[in-house]
């Protein structure tokens, strides 16, 4: 069990640290590059507890249902990918009602500006489509499975 939290723990902390990454290079922000190379370190050392038990207990890690943590680990990703398409779309939403981003044509309609939808976030949602959509049916089917 302790090899399965280990696991999880550790892919946690990647998904961090890629965030970290991503969100560093693009602010450039001192607090950012901190918490990358905190979970560096962390990583390193969760690594190495990985390592240390699979060379002294390898009964441990043959006891390890693979099933069961890919089923996990696709279940974080799922929810993850949903997270984060949920916050790109209330940026841009929360962006289309300020002022400054649209005006009124001559018929009346609202016009927005192309500076509502940012070409990262275009990016950045459209690329979390397809693993939202694997993770998803991978998850929901052997949740379904499960349950049949």
């Amino acid at each position: 069990m302790i090899i399965i939290i280990l696991f999880l723990v550790l892919f946690v902390s990647l998904a961090l640290h890629l965030s970290y990454l991503v969100r560093y290079i693009q602010t450039r922000n001192q607090e950012l590059l901190q918490k990358y190379i905190l979970t560096t370190i962390c990583n390193v050392f969760l690594s190495g507890a990985l390592i240390f038990v699979a060379l002294y207990k390898p009964d441990q890690i043959q006891r390890i249902k693979f099933p069961l943590m890919m089923w996990l680990l696709n279940g974080f990703i799922m929810v993850l990918m949903f997270l984060s398409q949920m916050v790109i779309a209330r940026r841009i939403y929360q962006r289309s009602k300020m002022p400054e981003n649209y005006h009124y044509n001559f018929f009346g309609k609202k016009v927005l500006h192309p500076g509502v939808v940012k070409p990262t976030e275009v990016a950045a949602f459209f690329a979390s489509i397809p693993l939202f959509l694997f993770t998803g049916a991978y998850f929901i089917a052997k949740l379904i499975r499960f349950f049949i």
